[in-house]
């Protein structure tokens, strides 16, 4: 990767240094700093304010990939299915399972742009100590950690998608800097964020409201993502181990079932642990909205929901019995036409939409309690000595909740793996997760791979489905290849080989 960092302009920092005169932080003040992109010459590094507004550009940098980690995390899975024409071309390539490397979402440039910023914070903030006295240590612990937390994240989702990707830990401000990197094995990374993570989350800060606690770091995000690590590296007792922390904390608990769509409709509940912050009266609105939903006209929308996505949540929903979670994921326009609707409904009916001035306003969840208890569902199912019943217990709590009967106890782990996926497929539908799941169940045993290449399939044309099958059984085909410029700069990168034999 060729690395050119371009320090800021100074008419752009003195006007950020401008914005922070004198400014006392609350949360919504740090919602509101100009962010920075953290390269920035060492005369910026002067106090505790601007180590806070470069955290907060990491966090708006973050902001800023919601409808890519959309895109990412759900359009290779089975929850979506395209509309003809309309769906962008790169969108549908990733559908049909035929991705190019000059796919633009085969660019990692805006998640090494976060990382870049954190790495910043991580290296700089400390020497700012020493020419701002009312820099504590807290406060200086508090923005390092937060950094951290930001970057094992980005890092987390790089690995996922990308599988092996350079490991950059140190900032880059110089614009004389060439960085020329090779790739680093995505199973090296891992243990060294859990490293990172598992070094913070007792020291993670307490917030004075509940939508500071839900948008930036905090303990229960650190070991939310700490779960989420594990079980992607199917360590189920260490898994299990960060999940009762969390739990044992106290400081998170499901809405209540008539409350499920408040989680999208205002966020900052207290199920939800992570949560990407976006207020569209604010100027800061989200991406996601209009491109997940054509307000205007249903048969111009980029992609519907799928038909196994409108099987599961209900085509008569009152039939189904999933009401609570069909009504608020799909919308209804048509009996053909269902589009995605916890980004754009004030309420969870498909039909009543957020006012004009507010349509760009619903936060992107990361983590939310429910999710962690179907990942401790899962941990519990197929670890070597597995708790069936408790399993069973975590599934329907989730179940129950969403007015569902609960399960029965099953047998054997492969029941279990069936069934937890379709429950995150039911409560987190098109929360960009869907993929990962289905790439974790792939990666587990040789009959989840053999489910996952049937679902990979399910948008490619009939004719074409046999040579595809064939195709998808290399396992470099699930992740994307480095994309073509960055392969072109940096002859040091090396190509996702199935995307060079193909």
């Amino acid at each position: 990767m060729n690395i050119v960092i371009n320090k800021y302009k100074s008419l752009k920092v003195f006007v950020a240094l401008l914005l922070l005169s004198g400014m006392l932080v609350s949360c919504e003040d740090f919602l509101d700093l100009a962010p920075t992109d953290g390269q920035v010459y060492s005369e910026y590094w002067k106090n505790k304010e601007e180590v806070l507004s470069t955290l907060s550009g990491a966090y708006q940098k973050f902001a800023e990939l919601d409808y890519r980690l959309f895109v990412l995390g759900e359009m290779r899975g089975d929850m979506l299915k395209s509309n003809s024409t309309n769906t962008p071309t790169a969108e549908l390539r990733m559908m049909e399972s035929y991705i190019l490397s000059d796919n633009s979402y085969a660019s990692w440039t805006n998640f090494y742009t976060v990382i870049n910023i954190c790495n910043h914070v991580i290296k700089l903030a400390p020497g700012v100590q020493a020419k701002d006295q009312t820099f504590t240590d807290y406060l200086l612990t508090q923005y390092v950690n937060e950094a951290k937390f930001l970057r094992a994240l980005t890092y987390f989702y790089l690995v996922r998608v990308f599988e092996n990707v350079p490991f950059i830990t140190e900032p880059t401000s110089n614009d004389q800097v060439e960085f020329f990197i090779t790739q680093t094995d995505g199973e090296d990374i891992l243990p060294a964020l859990k490293e990172d993570l598992k070094a913070i989350r007792a020291q993670m800060p307490d917030y004075p409201t509940i939508e500071m606690s839900r948008s930036r770091a905090t303990a229960g995000a650190v070991n939310a993502l700490l779960a989420d690590i594990c079980l992607w590296n199917f360590e189920y007792d260490e898994c299990l181990t960060y999940i009762d922390e969390l739990e044992d904390s106290e400081q998170y608990f499901l809405v209540e079932p008539i409350d499920w769509f408040t989680n999208y409709s205002e966020g900052a509940t207290s199920e939800i642990i992570f949560e990407l912050f976006f207020d569209q009266v604010q100027s800061q609105p989200n991406s996601i909205a209009t491109n997940t939903y054509n307000v205007s006209d249903a048969t111009k929308a980029k992609f519907y929901a799928s038909n196994y996505a409108v099987e599961v949540l209900g085509p008569s929903l009152e039939d189904a019995g999933e009401v609570t979670r069909g009504n608020g994921s799909l919308s209804y326009d048509n009996s053909d036409n269902y589009q995605v609707w916890k980004y754009i409904g004030s309420v969870g009916d498909r039909k009543t939409k957020r006012a004009t001035a507010n349509q760009k306003s619903a936060n992107f969840i990361i983590y939310r309690l429910a999710d962690i208890y179907l990942m401790k569902a899962e941990a519990l199912s197929q670890k070597q000595a597995p708790s069936y019943a408790m399993a069973t217990e975590y599934i329907n709590k989730v179940r129950v909740r969403a007015l569902m009967d609960p399960y029965g106890v099953f047998s054997d782990a492969a029941s279990y793996e069936d069934i937890i996926l379709e429950e995150r497929a039911k409560e987190l539908a098109f929360e960009g997760k869907r993929w990962f799941d289905l790439l974790r169940m792939g990666r587990r045993t040789e009959r989840g791979k053999n489910q996952l290449i049937d679902i990979m399939v399910t948008n490619v044309p009939t004719t074409q489905q046999l040579v595809m099958k064939s195709k998808l059984s290399d396992e470099n085909s699930w992740y994307m290849p480095v994309h073509s410029d960055e392969i072109s700069r940096n002859k040091n990168l090396t190509q996702n080989p199935y995307y060079d034999a193909n």
